[in-house]
């Protein structure tokens, strides 16, 4: 290989040069790159399809002269827009002299009946002569001398089946004299997607030609590099627009390149490849409107961290089978087939044949479907008639999904993570085909389902299994603590365990916000204000749960029995569902079981913990205990960090409401303090445990002494705390009764085997477990055949929006610790 030239080619397309001040931003670009410089364009965005429109001579005639004319006047927009007045002026007449051009042609069109391919060539051609000449001018109006090349005065190329074909001796002759009549031209202006015919006639390279016209240009002058500047940041792992996680490859090998291309990844055409494949041309995909970013390198070697690259589909196509036992171990079937399908003219995307020869089955277009089905019949007509073969099945509406990448040969398990994702999410997989060189699955799939896949291929090897879609539904005292703490360990967790919790969505009563990817955390108020979309259970759901994260978490931070209701439909819908909020597992019992058979046959897992003693590990002692064989005979404990530090504080020197009030300031309590003292929390809890140790209890089932005054039940809060210094003697009595006895009052819930609960102010020795706890502790006791002289004792901090919220935050990690 001969040492690189210096020379570097740019090439913008149409959306880079959409309107004027896009053409003043490539020029910008073209200024600051070190010449040698060459620069192939396409036209200005629509131009090609307007111009195209002239020539479709279904339209009246004067209607594409007026047509024309438009096209006209915007070309003299943009002239007047990008140049000064003398400039502009010579571009405007040019621009005039081809429109011209164009009349007499569809004059001549008019008069024969027919506007020849020859002819529409030459009309769509213009755009391309029209932004080069312009962006010439341009660079001209800044003092950059740069040369004007019209492609066509050096590109020749042949049609034929396989598409435009260049000669390249008589290209190769054509560009040495232009270069030896422009040798001093260090910038060069190039116009993409036109050429000419072996015999002069103009022609095109056909869509996506000017990329093709860049690369061969390259070739010619042997260039250091190939810039293709699009409205993309790259090459994506997968379509943006129907994969969300979509990520930016930083380089892919020209074979996964072209693999991609043929699978219909939109940035680069397969032919493109080829003359820059010839010379080992790097190609560098960039955006336009982010020049500081470098894109993707394409070039004998990709990336080396990841085996598989990307994800491509190809839709509106049909499964073409044909199978028979007559089939089997009988040369030239397959010769047969196809040659019938090419004399058809049938194009086949993928073949499939299985090893014991039974069958052959290929996808085709679907608008060719019919073709392919009469072909096959044809040229078997005979074995089909003879039942040695089976009529020619066709399936309609199929898409072909297919996984690239160079490493994949020779790694094990592509292939399980592939079909395993798609399983996982439901696809059913019709046909696949794998090449010797494993750089590519192809897997036909149903139509309907075919994002479905993509989605769930791409998240089975570039998303984490541990990667979390999270809606959270009450965004309060727990919930806004449970976010700020998912914010300040989100980054940490990815980093070093591989977690990746998204939070896609938040819901208050009111409102909630969305996001396709994650929202931010440190501004969800602001999101919620913003978007402030009418709150909407089933809407969130279905938003969090999505085809291609591996794991969809609602976490309810309220106390809503109605928000508890929805978790059994939820788990069965195949969400996880994790809470604090302890209606669901108060229910009755018929939901209770409900939910619970959901949490049995689900592939969901139903997450409590913070249910009883905020952060503590209640729950999953008492679940250790049961599933290692132990018998837990009774539990009691101190429920309610509430009345915890109620009980703490009562010691006579201060009046019982006096406290009360205080802890209510503080925050301590609920909004109502009589939710606190009725018991009827503690009974809850009580519930829970008891129906953790198999028990079918309920809250009738519990015994409860309520602390609120009789006379105080019902009424406003503010009369409640008016009237409740006339009960402190009552309390005081109760707390110098105790004293006396060397005891300590405290508010405790237990529940024992046989069934029988109870919620209760008692009193307690002064060495008691119960009596030696601190503020808002909570404590439990739990009494097992095997810790039944020594108890079993869990305690600490049981109350606070904060211990609360890391619970949660703990079960919500446990689900992709299972």
């Amino acid at each position: 290989m001969p040492d690189p030239s210096p020379w570097t080619v740019y090439k913008f397309g149409g959306t880079s040069l959409a309107d004027a001040d896009r053409l003043k931003h490539v020029a910008t670009l073209i200024q600051q790159c070190n010449p040698p410089c060459a620069t192939v364009v396409s036209a200005m965005g629509g131009t090609t399809d307007r111009l195209l429109a002239l020539a479709d001579t279904t339209q009246p005639h004067k209607a594409r002269l007026e047509q024309a004319e438009a096209i006209r006047q915007a070309q003299h927009e943009y002239v007047h827009a990008v140049l000064s007045e003398s400039a502009a002026r010579d571009a405007a007449n040019a621009v005039d002299r081809d429109v011209q051009t164009i009349r007499d042609v569809l004059q001549t069109g008019e008069l024969l009946g027919t506007v020849s391919d020859t002819a529409r060539d030459l009309i769509a051609g213009f755009g391309e002569v029209w932004s080069a000449r312009l962006l010439h001018a341009r660079l001209a109006d800044a003092g950059v001398q740069s040369a004007f090349l019209n492609a066509r005065d050096v590109l020749i190329v042949r049609h034929d089946t396989m598409g435009p074909t260049v000669d390249r001796e008589a290209t190769r002759t054509r560009w040495e004299r232009w270069r030896a009549e422009h040798a001093e031209a260090d910038v060069l202006i190039v116009t993409g997607y036109v050429a000419s015919t072996p015999k002069g006639a103009p022609t095109t390279l056909g869509r996506n030609g000017s990329d093709f016209s860049a690369a061969i240009v390259a070739s010619l002058l042997e260039a250091s590099a190939v810039h293709i500047w699009t409205d993309v940041d790259g090459v994506m792992s997968a379509d943006p627009r129907l994969v969300p996680d979509a990520q930016r490859l930083d380089a892919i090998s020209y074979q996964e390149a072209m693999e991609l291309a043929y699978f219909g990844a939109k940035v680069i055409h397969p032919r493109t490849l080829a003359p820059a494949f010839d010379r080992e041309i790097p190609i560098h995909i960039r955006n336009t409107f982010s020049p500081e970013d470098p894109g993707t390198r394409i070039h004998l070697n990709g990336e080396t961290e990841r085996p598989v690259k990307g994800f491509a589909t190809i839709n509106d196509l049909a499964l073409v089978n044909l199978e028979g036992s007559g089939m089997m171990g009988v040369p030239g079937i397959a010769r047969r087939l196809f040659s019938a399908l090419e004399d058809a003219n049938v194009s086949v995307v993928v073949i499939s044949q299985g090893s014991s020869e039974h069958s052959i089955c290929f996808a085709v277009p679907q608008a060719q479907a019919d073709a392919a089905r009469a072909a096959a019949e044809d040229a078997f007509y005979a074995e089909i008639h003879q039942g040695h073969l089976h009529p020619v099945q066709v399936t309609d509406r199929c898409s072909v999904l297919a996984v690239v990448g160079d490493r994949m040969a020779g790694t094990p398990g592509i292939a399980a993570t592939f079909f395993g994702a798609l399983g996982q999410a439901g696809v059913n997989v019709r046909a696949m085909a794998q090449g010797s060189s494993e750089r590519n699955i192809t897997a036909v799939v149903d139509g309907d389902d075919a994002t479905r896949a993509l989605r769930a291929a791409h998240a089975g090897f570039y998303l984490s299994n541990h990667t979390l879609s999270v809606g959270i539904i009450g965004p309060g005292n727990v919930g806004g603590a449970l976010l700020a703490q998912l914010d300040s360990q989100a980054e940490r967790l990815r980093e070093e365990q591989r977690i990746d919790i998204r939070v896609r969505g938040i819901a208050n009563s009111s409102y909630m916000a969305l996001d396709e990817q994650r929202l931010d955390l440190d501004g969800w108020q602001e999101a919620l204000r913003e978007q402030a979309h009418p709150s909407d259970l089933d809407v969130l759901a279905d938003h969090v749960q999505t085809d291609y994260h591996p794991h969809a978490v609602l976490i309810d931070c309220t106390s809503s029995p109605a928000v508890a209701a929805r978790y059994t439909r939820w788990l069965e819908q195949g969400i996880h569902v994790v809470t604090p909020n302890k209606k669901a597992s108060t229910a009755p019992l018929s939901a209770y079981r409900a939910l619970q058979q959901a949490r049995r046959s689900a592939s969901a897992r139903y997450l409590y913990e913070t249910t009883v003693g905020a952060g503590l590990p209640i729950i999953q002692t008492l679940n250790n205990l049961v599933e290692t064989g132990d018998r837990v005979l009774r539990i009691e404990g101190i429920l309610s960090g509430t009345l915890s530090y109620l009980f703490n504080a009562f010691d006579g020197e201060r009046a019982f409401s006096d406290i009360l009030r205080e802890a209510k300031a503080n925050g301590f309590t609920e909004p109502d303090p009589r939710d606190d003292l009725s018991g009827m929390d503690v009974a809850r809890k009580v519930v829970i445990l008891g129906r953790e140790m198999g028990l079918d209890i309920t809250l009738d089932d519990v015994a409860v002494e309520s602390l609120v005054p009789n006379a105080l039940t019902d009424g406003s809060v503010d009369a409640f705390m008016a009237g409740l210094p006339e009960h402190d003697e009552a309390m005081t009595n109760i707390l110098r009764e105790a004293r006396a006895a060397g005891q300590v009052l405290r508010f405790v819930g237990a529940v024992d085997h046989t069934g029988e609960a109870s919620v209760r102010l008692g009193r307690y020795d002064d060495e008691h477990a119960f009596a030696r706890i601190h503020r808002t502790d909570n404590i439990v006791q739990f009494r097992t055949e095997r810790y039944n002289e020594n108890p079993l004792i869990v305690q600490g901090p049981g109350a606070g929006p904060d211990v609360t919220a890391a619970g949660v935050f703990a079960d919500l990690l446990r689900i992709v610790d299972a």
